[in-house]
């Protein structure tokens, strides 16, 4: 993979040396040529200039960059480089990095960025993470804010322990992507049971985080799930009258037991 960054600073250059160490094509851009001398990056092709130019980028081949990182300590050089690299060259994907979190709003699609890493925010998660039990931390925002990876560490009262991940109607956009417990992750499916302590990260979209939260809360008045072997209408799978059959994906929701209630309501006469 070909990556330019923009910025040899010390984050810059921590970027390319941990890229460079995975066998990535590295082509640093900076305005400061002594740069070049004091960064210890063996293997790196460099380019002094100004990247805000379209020179300097025609002379970077940037269309050929898999990804384009602005990582200066200049917000401002951090989205107009973004923006050459996204309207004027077509790079497939961007990195702008947010020194002043007050301009965090404007590192979006408009200004070309496609991936924002505020480093304020995201040290706000980490410690969050590792102390806030009880309560969903968003970690990492995807694509441009629409949706965002989040964390939730099960109290060891909570009243989703004893059920398993199929027992629990998710909220459709949420999706459960793994659990970790006792330091080792674990692929959920519809069986595995959780337990205190358990860690639960998900994909979820920004507009669904809170009814998350509201399915998680201890004091959730409908924690949205039902006991084994009970349909979640009200029927059960081994009891009297028709099996029900899901084939919903494991742990994206409640989609099936949704459109089974409009088909009950569409054979009652109802127009929906």
């Amino acid at each position: 993979m070909k990556v330019v960054i923009v910025g040899a600073g010390s984050v810059g250059s921590s970027i390319a040396r941990e890229l460079l160490a995975h066998k990535h094509e590295i082509l640093l851009i900076d305005l400061k040529p002594e740069v070049i001398g004091r960064s210890g990056l063996r293997g790196a092709h460099w380019l002094v200039g100004d990247a805000c130019e379209l020179s300097t980028l025609q002379g970077a081949k940037v269309e050929e960059a898999d990804v384009v990182v602005s990582a200066t300590g200049d917000d401002k050089v951090n989205l107009v480089v973004s923006l050459l690299a996204k309207t004027e060259f077509g790079v497939g994907r961007t990195v702008g990095r947010v020194n002043n979190p007050k301009n965090d709003w404007m590192f979006n699609d408009s200004w070309g960025v496609d991936v924002a890493v505020n480093t304020p925010q995201l040290m706000t998660a980490l410690v969050e993470e590792a102390v806030e039990i009880g309560d969903l931390v968003r970690l990492l925002t995807l694509q441009t804010g629409v949706a965002s990876l989040v964390e939730f560490t099960v109290p060891h009262d909570s009243h989703v322990i004893g059920s398993t991940v199929g027992d629990i109607r998710w909220p459709e956009d949420a999706t459960l992507v793994a659990i970790l417990r006792d330091h080792a992750p674990i692929t959920p499916s519809r069986d595995d049971v959780i337990d205190g302590g358990d860690e639960l990260f998900f994909v979820t979209t920004i507009a669904a985080e809170d009814d998350l939260r509201a399915l998680l809360s201890p004091d959730a008045a409908d924690p949205g799930m039902h006991g084994p072997g009970q349909h979640p209408e009200g029927g059960h799978a081994d009891g009297a009258g028709e099996p029900v059959t899901q084939d919903a994906a494991p742990v994206s929701g409640n989609r099936a037991s949704r459109q089974a209630e409009q088909s009950s309501l569409e054979d009652d006469g109802f127009d929906g």
